[in-house]
């Protein structure tokens, strides 16, 4: 038996990763070993995790991984841990299509419990037909408690527990209303400077949660028998892989980077530090904040130069959203006024100016294999058809996106950012 359960909420905006953070923190500093998770593509949330507990979040998305997939990631990362906690998506119910790829939908494939965190700013009692509203949804679904956030005052709470008593559910506490709990925009990056602040919160967020959230009940009610998993081995691949990795680069899938390191060595370096690039068979250039950073990256020439080489060489990059826009010409700031020289190796020019969001699941048939991945960002290529995309790609319904991939020689770039947990990221070159 392991306590271990699902986060999940009544809608986005809700605070569950506010929870998240400071729960996790509250239990390692129990001494636990906290494995966390996230439900869904976010690269974000998952470093918030990692800052909060110590340990490496991993990502359990079924639409981008087959459900056999994610058990096994679930329960293989899971193994050494004292309790395992999953921070849910959206809603609880909500998912690309129905409850498809929902924090739910996770739940009963891992037959998990769920904590419901409930936004009680503005309400009181009406909470309970809510509540049982989520409770009695699916029968694949066990909301064992409910934890407040955003309650004004003890009396507030009295209403709240009452709604839960009436309902038939423990309630587990509360997390205060506070202005000093809302997370910073997590379009900061996270230089020293953000995870000083980000941790700062964490701390104060753990304090209320040990003070005002029964973490005792909490793990009683969400001790469920635990399914072993294997032990986790790497193979003897002979790839030499390096790959970019620092503030300005680092949304990467941790199941990705297990994958690099059973196809042979992987090797860091930092195009921020203006790192020497290493010898290579692969080079990959995750996504990242190269927009938060473009004045420093672009004074490291030489850096630029020895890509730009080794492309014209033909050798294989993967370049994705942030690294993708290092290897463009040019990157345009919000405001227009400042253009900052990139690596030059595609023929592209990117902007942040006008920048919105575009969001979504993304997936395209490229060399006889299917790709997933997921897209998130603010910037746009000028003119995207300076190069000819390879593939069309299409969202989680199968309706075409404008989203291109685009090579030049043995350089593959785009927006996306794949998932390839369950593929060899080499079959991309593979004619």
């Amino acid at each position: 038996m392991k306590p271990q359960f699902i986060i999940g909420a009544a809608s986005s905006g809700s605070g569950k990763t506010t929870f998240t953070m400071g729960l996790l923190r509250a239990l390692t500093h129990r001494g636990m070993k906290v494995q966390p998770y996230k439900c869904g593509p976010d690269y974000i949330d998952t470093k918030f995790h990692t800052l909060a507990s110590g340990n490496e979040s991993v990502n359990l998305d079924t639409w981008l991984g087959s459900e056999n997939h994610v058990r096994k990631l679930y329960q293989d990362y899971g193994n050494q841990a004292d309790v395992c906690v999953v921070e849910g998506v959206m809603g609880l119910y909500d998912g690309h299509q129905r409850m498809q790829g929902s924090s739910a939908e996770l739940a009963g494939l891992l037959n998990i419990p769920v904590i419901l965190l409930v936004n009680a700013k503005s309400t009181a009692y009406s909470v309970a037909p809510m509540i049982s509203g989520f409770k009695n949804f699916s029968p694949k679904v066990r909301i064992v408690g409910v934890v407040f956030n955003q309650v004004s005052s003890a009396s507030h709470y009295q209403h709240l527990k009452a709604a839960c008593q009436d309902v038939g559910v423990e309630c587990l506490g509360y997390l205060p209303f506070s202005k000093a709990l809302k997370v910073p925009s997590r379009h900061l990056g996270l230089s020293l400077g953000a995870k000083k602040r980000m941790d700062e919160q964490i701390a104060r967020t753990a304090e209320l949660v040990a003070h005002h959230v029964d973490l005792d009940r909490l793990l009683e009610c969400c001790q469920t028998r635990w399914i072993e998993g294997k032990e986790r081995s790497l193979g003897k691949g002979s790839l030499k892989i390096v790959v970019a990795k620092d503030a300005a680069f680092n949304f990467i899938y941790r199941e990705n980077l297990e994958q690099l390191h059973r196809l042979g060595t992987v090797t860091f370096f930092s195009p921020l530090k203006g790192d020497d690039l290493p010898d290579a068979d692969l080079v990959y250039l995750p996504g990242g904040y190269p927009e938060l950073f473009a004045h420093r990256l672009q004074k490291h020439s030489q850096l630029m130069d020895a890509l730009r080489e080794y492309a014209e060489q033909g050798g294989k990059i993967l370049a994705e959203c942030g690294g993708m826009i290092y290897l463009s010409r040019s990157l345009t700031n919000r405001t227009g006024d400042k253009h900052y020289r990139m690596a030059c190796v595609l023929p592209l020019d990117c902007t942040m100016e006008g920048a919105r969001l575009h969001l979504g699941y993304r997936k395209m048939r490229f060399n006889g294999n299917e790709w997933r991945g997921h897209e998130f960002h603010y910037s746009d290529v000028v003119q995207p058809d300076a190069l000819t995309s390879i593939a069309v790609q299409v969202n989680a319904k199968g309706m075409e996106v404008s989203t291109p991939i685009y090579r030049y020689k043995n350089v593959i770039a785009g927006y996306t950012h794949w998932y390839w947990g369950e593929k060899n990221i080499m079959d991309l070159w593979e004619q």
